[in-house]
């Protein structure tokens, strides 16, 4: 996948399919950023073994690269549903989400995916915008999903594309 130069950093990401060897690194995120909440080790394999899943990490594109953020997918046509979602706080409103859910929804569209869902916590507007951005819409709540909050249901239909693409 290619790479996206970010802000003013300049920041070179790329993206990738995650590998057991990310795990690590992955864990370490998903405990930042979702302490309450987070996937354990056997959770992420498990989802990396099943074979309806994509799951993808972005890394910097340096001699050391950085993983800073991953996402995943599952796709059971003509339904996908964004199983989770992370980008490394230090690199918050570089485009980074936009890029990772941009290429979640490629993967879907080419296995035959018109509509995809997630959850997303509802304390969580910065998530909630993004997903809006890319045509999302508000179903419903679970409530109690997540330790200490519902969750927001939202689709998004083939038919209804996103307002905005972060490739322009």
């Amino acid at each position: 996948m290619a790479a996206v130069v970010n802000g003013e950093n300049e920041t070179q990401i790329r993206l990738r399919p995650m590998h057991r060897s990310d795990l690590e690194s992955v864990l370490r995120l998903e405990q930042d950023l979702f302490p309450a909440d987070a996937w354990s080790s056997q959770m992420f394999l498990d989802e990396l073994t099943e074979p309806t899943r994509s799951y993808l990490v972005a890394e910097t594109c340096s001699n050391r690269p950085e993983l800073v953020g991953f996402a995943g997918l599952r796709v059971v046509p003509p339904e996908g549903d964004i199983q989770t979602m992370a980008v490394d706080r230090r690199y918050w409103s570089q485009g980074i989400g936009a890029r990772l859910l941009t290429a979640l929804l490629d993967i879907g569209a080419q296995q035959g995916v018109t509509e995809t869902f997630l959850e997303v916590r509802t304390d969580n507007p910065r998530a909630q915008d993004l997903y809006r951005r890319f045509g999302f819409v508000e179903l419903g709540m679970r409530p109690g999903y997540y330790a200490g909050a519902d969750a927001v249901v939202m689709r998004r239909s083939a038919s209804n594309p996103h307002e905005e693409d972060p490739r322009d």
